[in-house]
């Protein structure tokens, strides 16, 4: 046998092996970034959002001079019931990035927590805290609450239909007479509870949603509007929330929550009583 028959022929790399070494590297990078996004920016948001809640406390504790938010500072906090007791983030001034790793930003240009027209805030629904990762899950008359350092503020998720007589029966249970109805065939009829739209649609923020009006006109209810990323690990759409103001009580001095915020009893406590 030769010399040169004892050499090992040299391996052919083929054009699959090349693109299927790119693909898993391709792979093992995105679930990477997946975990990044979905571990690490929120332990970031979270700290930052712990920081911002302390000093939104300091602040109400000792208020300064009224002056205008400024951005990235916090100024509210946002409950959600239905998504548990511990559900609450501070609402911080601003919706660009660095301003929503805090937590949800409110709309600049937008109305004030309680006022008429719309107080819009976006959210983060993947990383980043994901303050807005459950909405999909709200119903018509699920709760949405405000607090500010003097006001509670609730308001009540929209009916998701667009038939006016099935909005009437999906408001009945959480809307005054006159309200159910100007919300079911009035001026807001064509506001939904829950839409999915495109980035570009800013309309849906103006006072009254889908209006191209941007004035706040006298006798308009108060909305609020939650925006974030649809789907969920996708930022072709946007997920939009409308709830309309249907209560606005001065906080109690003695720190009590509003009703819509306790614990509700089941029927097995209530014969125990």
């Amino acid at each position: 046998m030769t010399t040169a028959h004892m050499h090992t022929q040299p391996r052919r790399i083929t054009a699959s092996q090349v693109i299927g070494e790119l693909l898993l590297t391709f792979g093992v990078l995105l679930l990477l970034f997946a975990f990044y996004e979905s571990y690490w920016t929120n332990i970031a948001s979270g700290r930052m959002q712990d920081e911002v809640q302390t000093r939104l406390e300091e602040q109400w504790v000792n208020p300064r001079q009224a002056k205008t938010t400024e951005l990235g500072n916090a100024f509210a906090r946002m409950y959600i019931p239905a998504f548990g007791q511990d559900y609450q983030f501070a609402i911080v001034e601003g919706v660009q990035e660095h301003q929503l790793l805090t937590g949800p930003g409110h709309y600049p240009g937008t109305q004030q927590p309680g006022e008429d027209g719309n107080f819009a805030v976006a959210g983060h629904r993947v990383g980043k805290g994901a303050p807005f990762n459950d909405l999909g899950a709200l119903k018509a008359c699920d709760a949405i609450v405000v607090e500010t350092q003097t006001e509670w503020v609730t308001y009540r998720v929209l009916p998701m239909s667009q038939d006016p007589g099935e909005r009437r029966r999906e408001g009945i249970g959480c809307l005054p007479g006159e309200l159910n109805e100007r919300i079911a065939a009035g001026d807001y009829a064509q506001v939904k509870g829950r839409e999915i739209t495109l980035p570009g649609d800013i309309e849906v923020v103006n006072p009254i949603p889908g209006n191209r009006s941007t004035k706040v006109e006298p006798g308009m209810e108060g909305l609020i509007t939650l925006t974030t990323c649809h789907p969920q690990f996708s930022n072709a759409e946007r997920m939009i929330i409308h709830a309309v103001r249907t209560e606005v009580q001065p906080k109690d001095p003695s720190g009590a929550l509003p009703p819509v915020m306790k614990p509700a009893q089941s029927t097995a406590q209530k014969e125990v009583r």
